[in-house]
């Protein structure tokens, strides 16, 4: 090996070891910007090289508060310089202060351990200046009095959030109103702030509404000026409400808790950052009120509560009858209002038919400001006599709130002639053959004239025949005097049909059940509770509400617990669709409290 050789061995490996001393030499600085003013933000940076360190101790700078800290980064590099590959990698550990007293203060020794040995910064210095003069001042103070949604400049986490930047409103259609005349309601959020999170803590309360809600996905699309400022609004709920009592109604306020995005200012030296901070408030929305017009006085006959403008129509379905055929007669109600709360004609059938319970089937849907839509009711009946029969003709009222007045439509009545069905062919037949019996053949070998008879009226069996002749037509008499009181007393009519009628209904709501309709499940459900308590307590739905309710079933002989649970169902109805969680699971459980409701009510008698 010459010279040479042993030069350029020595000289790489002298290479090497430098490198490997210069990788190896962890070092700790600091970076903090010189000057800054009072009230401003600034970040501080402690940047470890070439090392990993534990127990990292920062001091405390005079004159500033501590915002936020760490902020942590990390970065690695390699590079090849003539065949030779080296790297090298920092980790940045940033705080960001805020200035508050004007000074020069010193920014002591920061310490951190790498590889057993504590490393330290060098001691630094930052000056802080006053503020902007008092012209400068007042314009960035007139600037900050008002937060606009497009300057994220006015948005600066140091300013509080005002009542006028987030809100949210509930708005009446209405300021007055009449019973059962349909109200929309809208409630919507308004925000100057960007919004990271929305959560409803209690929903406003509807007490003395049935409501009719639309379908909506709230969201922060639409810009909107009110009282000449511009705001970020989001429709979080609407719907029509129907007054169900006169007087003064309140919805109550609702509580949300929100999160909204404020920017800090941080000045990094050459530059200044915007760093986005969340901040939770809590916000409560306004309280609204209406005023409600009682209907006018006096009510005519045949009025059920159908507010709004309507038209009936009516069809006989068929031309020819028979006995024991079944027929149906159509009843068509068309028109804008609370058409999903009236209640079937009630129409005059002949005492000769037989009557089946009503169908009845509602198609509507929000237009406007109102509900619209149509309710088609079958009657089916089956004649059981031949004959000429007449269908009476009915009268459907409703209160018309443009006109303020009564409003008045006449049905036709329907004369229909009824054959003799097959089933009563039959039954002649068999009569035919009874008859045939009536004529006995002669006893021709029975020579005795003189035989003694017993006579029928000397038969004990005669008499007790009598005596059940006798007593069948005295129960039979009382039963038709029962039935006459019966149908005589509506109110008792309806009281003994109330749990029927409500068990019906509650199986068209587990029918949208079972379909994953929820929106027609909830309402066909408020329609059988408020539908039962109006029959139950023979009371009209628009007399009741959730306030009298209790009332009302503790005179009818209600205890507590009854109270409370049918109540619950109301309120649950109301509350399940904006309550997070298993839809499925929220119908289920409401239709079973709602079952179990009305058989307790079923179970007591009228005191």
């Amino acid at each position: 090996m010459n010279y040479n050789q042993v030069h350029r061995i020595t000289a790489f490996l002298c290479g090497m070891i430098i490198a490997v001393v210069a990788l190896g030499a962890p070092s700790f600085t600091i970076n903090a910007p010189a000057h800054t003013t009072v009230g401003s933000k600034f970040a501080v940076t402690f940047r470890l090289r070439d090392g990993e360190g534990t127990g990292l101790k920062v001091p405390q700078i005079n004159g500033c508060t501590l915002v936020y800290g760490p902020s942590t980064s990390t970065s690695q590099s390699y590079t090849v310089v003539n065949g030779q590959m080296s790297s090298s990698s920092t980790i940045d550990y940033t705080y960001y202060y805020r200035a508050d007293k004007e000074g020069t203060y010193i920014i002591g020794e920061a310490s951190i351990t790498v590889n057993g040995k504590v490393l330290t910064t060098r001691p630094g210095k930052i000056v802080i200046g006053s503020a902007p003069d008092n012209a400068q001042s007042q314009h960035q103070g007139s600037r900050q009095q008002q937060v606009t949604i497009d300057d994220i400049s006015t948005q600066s986490a140091d300013r509080p959030v005002n009542a006028n930047d987030v809100f949210v409103r509930i708005i009446l259609s209405k300021s007055s109103a009449y019973e059962q005349e349909a109200i929309e309601c809208t409630i919507k959020l308004y925000t100057k702030y960007s919004i990271s999170s929305f959560f409803p803590t209690k929903q406003p309360s509807f007490d003395g509404f049935l409501i009719e809600e639309m379908d909506i996905q709230p969201s922060l699309n639409q810009v909107e000026m009110l009282n000449g400022q511009k705001y970020m609004t989001a429709l979080l709920k609407k719907c029509i409400i129907y007054p169900q009592k006169d007087g003064r109604l309140t919805i109550n306020s609702g509580n949300y808790d929100i999160k909204v995005v404020q920017y800090d200012n941080v000045n990094m030296g050459f530059f200044t950052v915007q760093n986005p901070q969340e901040r939770e408030i809590k916000v409560s929305s306004n309280s609204a009120s209406i005023n409600i017009k009682p209907l006018p006085s006096p009510v005519p006959d045949g009025f059920s509560g159908a507010v709004g403008k309507f038209s009936i129509d009516s069809r006989l379905i068929g031309n020819s009858f028979r006995t024991n055929d079944p027929a149906t007669l159509i009843y068509t109600i068309s028109g804008t209002g609370n058409i999903k709360y009236i209640k079937e004609p009630v129409i005059d059938f002949p005492s000769e038919f037989e009557q089946y319970t009503p169908k009845s089937d509602i198609k509507a849907s929000i237009n406007g400001s109102d509900v619209s839509g149509t309710m088609t009711i079958e009657y089916t009946f089956v004649p059981q006599s031949v004959g000429e029969f007449t269908i009476g003709s009915d009268k459907f009222v409703y209160f018309d709130p443009v006109k303020q007045e009564y409003q008045t439509i006449d049905t036709p009545s329907y004369k229909i002639k009824v054959a003799k069905g097959v089933s009563a062919q039959s039954t002649d037949r068999k009569d035919i053959e009874l008859k045939n019996t009536d004529i006995l053949h002669i006893k021709v070998n029975n020579k005795n004239l003189y035989e003694s008879n017993t006579l029928v009226i000397d038969t004990a069996w005669y008499w007790l025949l009598y005596v059940a002749i006798i007593a069948i037509f005295l129960c039979v008499m009382w039963i038709y005097r029962r039935n006459i009181k019966r149908a005589a007393d509506i109110s008792g009519m309806r009281l003994a049909k109330a749990g029927k009628v409500a068990k019906k209904r509650l199986q068209l709501a587990g029918k949208y059940m079972q379909r994953h309709d929820s929106e027609h499940f909830y309402e066909e459900m408020l329609r059988a509770v408020w539908g039962y308590l109006s029959d139950k307590l023979s009371i009209p739905v628009s007399k009741l509400s959730r306030d009298n309710i209790s009332v009302e079933l503790a005179n009818f002989g209600a205890p507590e617990d009854s109270c409370t649970s049918i109540i619950n169902v109301l309120d649950e109805c109301e509350m399940a669709r904006y309550t997070p969680g298993d839809v499925q699971e929220k119908m289920e459980n409401v239709y079973n409290m709602a079952i179990n409701a009305i058989n307790n009510l079923e179970s007591i008698k009228r005191k």
